[in-house]
């Protein structure tokens, strides 16, 4: 309706203008609530549903954390142990003497370190508890219960390699047993029948009056840092295998997978023509990146272990298979940053007369740094979390030693937070399942933050 009719109408009959107005007006004002309305509840439904996923973040890190942080501390027995030479009666040790071959030098050597593992070394230990209350010498047989076995090897290993021990007191702590430790923690039902508990009603009484008198005492188990796994002394078990060979995968993703992945990117984004062959090649790298991590386990075991007869549970396979893995995530990531760099920048550097490999490399591939750095970082993250790949080349395999070489047999932290999470032993292995995914996640998201702060030092604002 015209401005001229409106007036004439108003001008006629005001009543009835004044009603449309007042309807006009009430039904812009519904639609602006309805539309204030609509705007709250999806800001509410927004915040909702950060907040749902912040708690669930926060339950599965508690859950973790409650499990896994009593497990960076372990019982243990401070013992004043004496190197009583009536017991430690192998001798001394053999020096070479004039005229002596070699061979027969290593002969009286093996002898004596023979001898030395036919030492009572649990008698050392259990005298110098009984040195601290001598009512427990009618119990020495349920003492020796409360370390763990791999302990009189130690003390074996500590004369061995300095024989002037002998005859001297040292004070020496002990870990206690898994069962020991998972009984003094509270992780078990002590009201449990004898016939369900691992430990005989003296060896807990025990046990429970050593803590009380501060010979067992709970201190921070370095153990779990400095130490491979272990089924003879579960109580021993660690995670520096596991380290080591997630370190070596990682160093070997770092070199083949990085260097690679950029340099196709640079080539597909800066220089490749643009034909069949490379929309063909494209649509393979972004459908890699979706493939099922079990799948790249499949190949690397087929090419990698059957074809080229690479060592099984080797970090080598492993950082070979987490290669190509990550091979499509830094490929995309790092053409993702060199297409963020604006055309002006290599158009002024190709009108100031660079080469097209000139303005590539001095500048923008300076440019997109933050943006490869983060993208090479994340992929790195990804594959330091990969466990099934791993599973299908052998690394789920007991190693009881810490890799020296990329070719030794070795396994990593997911594969090793597989393996404890099945052991019998639940009780005491739970809690450091839960330790040693709270390491992983330490590492993950340290590398994540590493990334963050490198594209926050190399960002260019334009």
């Amino acid at each position: 309706m015209s401005s001229s009719n409106t007036t004439s109408m108003d001008a006629l009959d005001p009543k009835v203008a004044a009603e449309q107005r007042e309807q006009r007006k009430r039904k812009i004002q519904s639609s602006l609530a309805k539309r204030h309305r609509q705007e709250k509840a999806f800001r509410f439904s927004g915040f909702a549903a950060v907040v749902i996923g912040l708690a669930f973040v926060a339950l599965l890190f508690g859950s973790i954390l409650s499990k896994g942080l009593p497990a960076f501390w372990q019982n243990s027995l401070t013992v004043p142990v004496y190197f009583d030479p009536a017991i430690i009666n192998a001798g001394a040790k053999p020096k070479i003497t004039a005229g002596e071959t070699p061979a027969h030098f290593e002969e009286r050597m093996v002898a004596w370190q023979t001898e030395m593992g036919m030492v009572d070394w649990d008698a050392l230990i259990v005298n110098g508890v009984v040195a601290k209350d001598k009512a427990l010498e009618s119990q020495r047989d349920e003492l020796s219960s409360l370390y763990t076995s791999s302990e009189t090897y130690r003390l074996r290993d500590m004369v061995l390699k300095d024989p002037s021990l002998i005859g001297t007191k040292k004070e020496i702590k002990f870990l206690a047993d898994a069962n020991v430790d998972v009984w003094l923690a509270g992780n078990i039902d002590r009201s449990l029948p004898d016939d369900q508990q691992q430990l005989s009603p003296e060896v807990r009484q025990l046990a429970d009056k050593l803590k009380a008198q501060g010979v067992i005492t709970n201190s921070f188990n370095t153990n779990l840092f400095f130490s491979p796994d272990s089924r003879s002394s579960p109580a021993t078990s660690g995670l520096a295998g596991a380290f080591m060979g997630s370190l070596f995968m990682m160093l070997i993703v770092i070199v083949i997978s990085i260097p690679i992945g950029v340099a196709s990117a640079i080539y597909l984004e800066e220089f490749a023509p643009k034909n069949m062959m490379t929309d063909i090649i494209e649509v393979n790298i972004n459908n890699l990146a979706a493939v099922p991590s079990i799948v790249f386990g499949l190949l690397g075991a087929a090419i990698f272990i059957s074809w080229m007869h690479l060592p099984l549970s080797a970090p080598l396979v492993g950082g070979l298979v987490l290669s190509l893995m990550t091979l499509p995530t830094v490929i995309i990531t790092t053409r993702a940053s060199l297409k963020a760099v604006p055309p002006s920048i290599r158009q002024a550097a190709l009108g100031l007369g660079a080469s097209k490999v000139q303005t590539i490399f001095h500048h923008v591939l300076p440019l997109a740094l933050p943006g490869i750095l983060t993208g090479a970082i994340i992929g790195v993250a990804q594959a330091l979390g990969e466990t099934a790949p791993l599973l299908l080349i052998g690394m789920s395999a007991f190693v009881a030693s810490v890799p020296t070489t990329p070719l030794d047999q070795a396994t990593a932290l997911p594969v090793q937070i597989y393996l404890w999470q099945g052991n019998e032993l639940r009780n005491f292995f739970e809690g450091r399942t839960a330790a040693a995914i709270i390491v992983l996640l330490a590492l993950m998201i340290s590398l994540n933050g590493l990334a963050i702060w490198l594209r926050k030092k190399f960002e260019v604002r334009w």
